[in-house]
């Protein structure tokens, strides 16, 4: 495995454990309609990934082929929106994981509510178009190809790691909640690699 890979899939762990709306969405359905609930909702929100994987694919992936400004542009933008939420999740302080009662819903619901929910949130589909190009290589060619595949292991990488969180999710939930000093270690790591990550995206040079 490339170093570049293996810096991608470890990045996106921590990121997609910080405790954020999807995982409140998970863990909320699956503590009212039980577990298998909790991991439906996790696979709803992978499909949404999707529809923002095809979205930086065509719409980013062919500026990225095109001028030398355009692609500084996309890439201090992106450096900083991430530099600027990590910053938040370095900051932040009482972190909480708010808990929610939802009403019950048929299984084919949390797939559409999950994916929905993540497809509707700009903040997702910014920081798609500043994380995925970070790992895109200019000189490999067929950066579309690139960013799609980037954005499809993301999106697996979610449902590996949500589903779990949607099965145990009580126990989790509570235990955080119990344990304020593990969230809050949480998003001050993830704070932290968001803006290593933002400042290298700064440094990039296109070849």
């Amino acid at each position: 495995m490339e170093p570049i890979t293996l810096l991608f899939i470890l990045t996106s762990v921590i990121i997609i454990m910080t405790p954020g709306q999807d995982m409140i969405l998970v863990m909320s359905r699956s503590i009212s309609q039980g577990k298998k609930a909790g991991i439906t909702t996790a696979f709803g929100i992978s499909i949404g990934l999707m529809g923002h994987t095809l979205l930086a694919t065509f719409g980013l992936g062919a500026l990225l082929m095109t001028s030398q400004w355009l692609f500084d542009i996309i890439k201090f933008i992106g450096a900083a929106y991430l530099i600027y939420i990590g910053t938040q999740l370095l900051f932040s302080k009482n972190p909480k994981l708010a808990m929610k009662d939802l009403p019950k819903v048929s299984y084919k619901k949390m797939i559409m509510q999950g994916a929905l929910t993540n497809i509707m949130n700009p903040k997702i589909t910014i920081f798609y178009f500043s994380y995925l190009p970070q790992f895109v290589n200019v000189n490999n060619g067929n950066e579309s190809l690139q960013l799609f595949i980037l954005g499809l292991t993301f999106a697996v990488l979610t449902f590996i790691i949500k589903a779990p969180i949607g099965f145990i999710s009580g126990l989790l939930s509570f235990w955080i909640q119990a344990r304020p000093i593990v969230l809050n270690y949480i998003n001050k790591t993830s704070g932290f690699i968001l803006i290593l990550l933002g400042l290298k995206l700064a440094s990039e040079q296109r070849n």
